[in-house]
């Protein structure tokens, strides 16, 4: 099998040359590019190979540029360091791919793979719906920095950074500022877990999310649970790390 080797790394196209030499010594390495414009310069020169290994960051872009600017009427497998949440996007569009640093099992499975298989060309419409769900895949969430809340009769912006914890009782939702003060907010707990920053917030039960300047003591309790002290008064109530919580936010409060 004819390849074609896109990667900008020197250390990483040699340790790629070197797996293939050890799981498919058959196969011919026919060219090596570090960018978009080169592979694109080098596919207009050259005839096609039997299969592409393309890292997608290159030196001067993303790889998914060249299939705007050439057709590729070859298989395509792309290595990535993207994380495995990212790569779903890829078996989602039935891409395959190779996570960085590439393992010599991975790569003998791709290669059996290849050796048997003649895929069709890949279009830069397949590319353009891979691009879209990768973007939507890593793109980073948004947190809120403000809480619109009930104070008596009046609604307050109340800063994030000024939350000691949220607090559920009876179908209504409390937030307990550092000012101990007591808030009302409309969304639930379930609703205020996707717009808290994980690093400050941590949702310890059904009742509670709290915030890691509030923790002031932790305390074993029964059968794996822990209790926690917070600061800012308000709740008469011991408070409880749900057992299957214990482990994460034992994790997270010791960052």
């Amino acid at each position: 099998m004819d390849i074609l080797i896109v990667e900008d790394e020197p250390l990483a196209v040699q340790k790629l040359v070197k797996l293939l030499n050890q799981v498919a010594p058959t196969t011919r390495i026919i060219g090596v590019t570090d960018g978009i414009e080169s592979t694109v310069d080098w596919l207009n020169a050259h005839p096609l190979p039997e299969l592409i290994l393309m890292d997608i960051e290159l030196s001067d872009g993303q790889s998914f540029e060249i299939f705007n600017l050439v057709s590729i009427e070859c298989p395509v497998v792309f290595t990535t360091s993207y994380d495995e949440f990212a790569v779903k996007s890829f078996q989602a569009n039935r891409f395959d791919y190779l996570l960085k640093p590439i393992k010599k099992d991975d790569l003998a499975q791709i290669m059996a793979k290849y050796s048997q298989l003649r895929s069709p060309k890949v279009t830069s419409t397949d590319i353009g719906f891979l691009v879209d769900d990768l973007r939507k895949q890593t793109r980073q969430p948004e947190f809120r920095s403000q809480f619109l809340a009930k104070y008596h009769q009046q609604l307050l912006s109340v800063d994030a950074s000024e939350v000691s914890y949220f607090y559920a009782k009876d179908g209504t939702t409390y937030l307990y500022g550092r000012d101990r003060n007591r808030y009302v907010v409309d969304h639930s707990l379930d609703v205020l877990e996707e717009f808290l920053e994980p690093r400050c917030f941590f949702r310890i039960n059904d009742q509670f999310i709290v915030e890691i300047r509030a923790v002031l003591q932790i305390h074993s309790y029964l059968t794996g649970q822990l209790k926690v002290d917070l600061d800012s008064g308000g709740i008469a109530q011991d408070i409880i790390v749900d057992r299957d919580r214990s482990r994460d936010f034992k994790e997270w409060i010791g960052r």
